[in-house]
């Protein structure tokens, strides 16, 4: 993102695309269905969660609350190997946060405080 840069997000979750598929059925042909492709679907949110994150995100999804920008990004999320190389890359057009769920407490708890940010997008594209 133009201006961010998120290290570490322990899930991501959204990262798919789909075709419409419409059925037709020939009039004498009883072998067959034909299967067509219409349009892409709408693509679903993107969901990121992990501990707590940069005040970068949380001033964008912020403003675009508030109704004071509303700024269209586009970003990458990179899947960074187990040496901490990154490995593969997925680009992702005019995302925008549109939820965004804070941490649960529990004072005899252990768990990591999660925070979990919600983008809606235009497309998601694996880089090669």
């Amino acid at each position: 993102m133009s201006g961010i840069t998120e290290a570490a997000f322990a899930e991501c979750s959204g990262l798919q695309s789909e075709i419409e598929v419409l059925d037709w059925q020939e009039g004498g042909v009883n072998e067959y269905v034909h299967r067509l492709t219409a349009r892409a679907k709408p693509f679903p949110n993107l969901v990121l969660k992990r501990g707590l994150a940069s005040d970068e995100l949380w001033v964008w999804y912020h403003d675009t609350l508030r109704g004071r920008a509303i700024r269209r990004q586009n970003l990458s999320i990179i899947l960074h190997g187990y040496n901490g190389m990154p490995g593969l890359r997925w680009d992702v057009s005019d995302a925008l946060p549109v939820k965004w769920i804070g941490p649960q407490f529990k004072a005899e708890g252990k768990e990591v405080a999660v925070e979990t940010i919600e983008l809606i997008h235009h497309g998601v594209v694996r880089a090669t």
